[in-house]
């Protein structure tokens, strides 16, 4: 066993995080099947960000319910980006399904949200995205974490502190209010909710808590990794466009997803990988040697899983 372990390399976590797409298609649209089924649901319902995870979600739900007992609703606000728009509206029309757009700026502003973090009142809007990105910059400079690893517990005192609290609100009201419009649709029609929340993201807290992908009723793609949920996408023949983008949350400006956690996908599954695999600290050591993963990479993302235990949790005395 001991010469065992010491032979762990690289070649070992590939292959671990290598898929049968066939295989996981068929399984993952029964699932769904079956759970539209027992629940008691006519059809189901999801939200369509334009984004890859949803985009496979809303495929494995054409192919386990058929395309007339989908709904998807595409709920952009006056922060998205117009491309996650036009793919999502895309992606609707190839696979057949209904898709209502829900423009959420009015219901946001109602709620007083564009005041708690007025970016547009003192930046232009072509001078948002390069200032989030500098933003996020400065705070790691300063810190020596990814802004990220930040918003996982309470934020220090003092100016950055507010800043980093005023932020979240903002940003995470917009996933709650998702949620909110999609039970809201979905119930009336008695369909199932699906949320696209993958493993990765969810290990390390990379999703809002009772947010439109962690207050569903189902997650199809939970158990996947998101490098498996981009070679899935490539058999489900999800468009190039979808799948080549950076991944985004499109909350704000500027923001995408590896520029906010600090570390790409394909070093956080490996990463994760080994961790869900026992590798020890020992084992880790091949993973510098043939991935490009630094002894902080490794300790970042296991902080990240600590620190974000609180947000799969529910405490009760």
């Amino acid at each position: 066993m001991g010469d065992e372990k010491r032979g762990r390399n690289i070649q070992d976590l590939r292959n671990r995080l290598t898929i049968r797409p066939e295989q996981l298609a068929i399984e993952l649209s029964a699932f769904i099947a079956e759970k539209e089924k027992t629940l008691k649901r006519d059809g189901v319902i999801l939200g369509l960000s334009g984004g890859l995870d949803s985009a496979v979600t809303a495929a494995l739900c054409v192919r386990a319910v058929g395309p007339k007992k989908v709904t998807a609703l595409l709920m952009p606000e006056k922060d998205s980006d117009k491309t996650h728009i036009r793919d999502a509206l895309s992606l609707a029309k190839t696979l057949g399904i209904r898709c209502k757009r829900i423009d959420m700026t009015g219901y946001l502003r109602k709620i007083g949200l564009y005041g708690v973090f007025p970016l547009d009142v003192f930046v232009p809007e072509k001078f948002r995205g390069k200032l989030v990105r500098r933003s996020y910059r400065f705070y790691e400079e300063i810190s020596g974490d990814p802004y990220f690893s930040r918003t996982l517990g309470g934020a220090e005192p003092g100016l950055t502190g507010a800043i980093v609290n005023r932020s979240l609100a903002y940003y995470r009201a917009k996933h709650r209010m998702r949620m909110l419009l999609l039970y809201l649709y979905g119930e009336q029609k008695n369909r199932l909710m699906v949320g696209a929340a993958n493993k990765t993201e969810y290990q390390i807290g990379y999703f809002v808590k009772h947010g439109i992908d962690a207050a569903t009723d189902i997650m199809p793609i939970m158990g996947l990794y998101k490098t498996q949920v981009r070679e899935l996408a490539r058999y489900l023949q999800i468009a190039d466009s979808i799948i080549e983008k950076p991944p985004s949350p499109d909350i704000i400006a500027g923001l995408n997803d590896e520029t906010a956690i600090g570390l790409s996908y394909e070093k956080l599954d490996l990463i994760l990988a080994a961790i869900e695999s026992g590798w020890s600290d020992t084992d880790m050591e091949n993973l510098l040697a043939e991935a490009g993963v630094t002894n902080r990479d490794i300790n970042y993302v296991r902080s990240l899983a600590a620190d974000s235990e609180h947000m799969r949790t529910v405490y009760a005395p």
